[in-house]
C-alpha cells in the first residue's frame, strides 16, 4: 500500500478512531492511524499516517496546533464540553473582564488536564475512572500558548483563537479563563484549523465520505519533514543500502552536512534528532546520543 500523510477533516459527533474507518475501507488496510486526538464533539484537521509512515507518529504528535472554539460562560460540565452533565453555574462575565485575563494564559504556563481525558492515572485512563464516579488526581503539566485572542462576544458565548503547543486542552483553557473572571464555563464547540504548517483550508484535505473515495496521500518528503522542524541528512544509494543493513551511522554521515529545517524557528520538543533521505525517499530517523548518531527507526 502507499505510505504517507493524509490531511483529514473530522466531523463532529464521532470519535477520532471511528473517523478513520472510511479511510481504512478505501485503502483496504488497518495500517492507518491519527497523530492527535480530537474530542468527539470537536471537528477539524487530523493528521493521518498510513503504511510505513506510521513509524513517524511521535514526530507528528508533538506539533503545535491552531484552534477556533466557543466558550459557553455560566455553566460548567463534568466533561467541560457540551456532552457532559452540569456541575456548576455562575454569572456571565463582561467582555472587559475576559479580555483582561487572557494574558494570564499566554506563554509558558501550567495546565490541569480534564478528568475526562485519555491521560493515564495509576495505569488507567482518567476518563475511565471518572465514569466510575471516581475523582482522578490530574497533575498540572507545562504547555505553551503562543497566541490567544477573543474573536467574538455574544453572551453567554465567546469565540476564541488559540495557537498552542501539543498537550494543550482547550476544554481546560475554557474552564480556567472562566474561573479567573469569577465565572464557570465549558467549551461548546471546537475546530482545529491547523497542525504545524498543515491547514484545514488546504485543497488536499480529505472528507472521505464513502468507501469509493480514495483520499489524497502525501508522500513523506523533505518539505513535510522540514515542516516538523526536523533537520535532515542526504545520502547516496550506496550509503542508503548500508543503512538498510544496519551499518554504523558515524562513518556514513561523517562528511555529510546536516540540513536545517526551513521551519527551524518553530518550537520543537525533540532535540538532536534528524531524518535521512536518499533522493526523495525517507529511509531512516536517527538521534544523537553520547555525541554519536544512532538509529531510531528505518522506514
Amino acid at each position: 500500500m502507499q505510505s504517507g500523510l493524509i490531511l483529514f477533516n473530522k466531523k463532529p459527533g464521532i470519535t477520532s478512531f471511528d473517523a478513520l474507518r472510511d479511510i481504512k475501507r478505501s485503502l483496504k488496510t488497518g495500517k492507518v492511524g491519527h497523530t492527535g486526538t480530537l474530542d468527539k464533539f470537536a471537528q477539524g484537521l487530523l493528521l493521518v499516517l498510513t503504511g510505513r509512515a506510521l513509524k513517524l507518529s511521535r514526530w507528528f504528535s508533538h506539533c503545535d496546533k491552531i484552534y477556533e472554539g466557543e466558550i459557553h460562560f455560566g455553566i460548567e460540565t463534568d466533561t467541560l464540553d457540551p456532552e457532559g452533565v452540569q456541575t456548576a453555574q455562575a454569572s456571565i462575565p463582561s467582555i472587559e473582564d475576559v479580555e483582561k485575563v487572557l494574558n494570564q494564559f499566554t506563554g509558558n504556563i501550567l495546565q490541569t488536564p480534564p478528568a475526562y481525558s485519555a491521560i493515564h492515572v495509576d495505569g488507567k485512563r482518567a476518563s475511565s475512572l471518572a465514569r466510575l464516579g471516581l475523582v482522578p488526581q490530574m497533575k498540572m503539566r507545562p504547555i505553551t500558548i503562543y497566541k490567544l485572542e477573543l474573536l467574538s462576544w455574544r453572551p453567554p458565548f465567546a469565540g476564541i483563537f488559540v495557537h498552542c503547543s501539543s498537550g494543550t486542552y482547550i476544554r481546560s483553557l475554557a474552564r480556567d479563563i472562566a474561573i479567573a473572571v469569577g465565572s464557570r464555563a465549558h467549551l461548546s464547540s471546537l475546530t482545529r484549523t491547523q497542525v504545524a504548517c498543515f491547514k484545514l483550508s488546504s485543497n488536499k484535505v480529505c472528507d472521505c465520505a464513502g468507501e469509493k473515495e480514495i483520499p489524497f496521500i502525501n508522500p513523506i518528503n523533505k518539505d513535510i519533514i522540514s515542516s516538523l522542524a526536523l533537520p535532515r541528512f542526504e545520502v547516496s544509494a550506496q550509503e542508503a543500502e548500508k543503512i538498510f543493513q544496519g551499518k554504523l551511522l558515524e562513518p556514513i554521515l561523517e562528511d555529510k552536512i546536516l540540513i536545517k529545517s526551513n521551519f527551524s524557528h518553530l518550537p520543537s520538543v525533540l532535540n538532536d534528532e534528524a531524518a535521512v533521505f536518499e533522493g526523495e525517499n525517507l529511509i531512516a530517523m536517527i538521534e544523537k546520543k553520547d555525541d554519536k548518531w544512532k538509529y531510531i527507526c528505518v522506514i
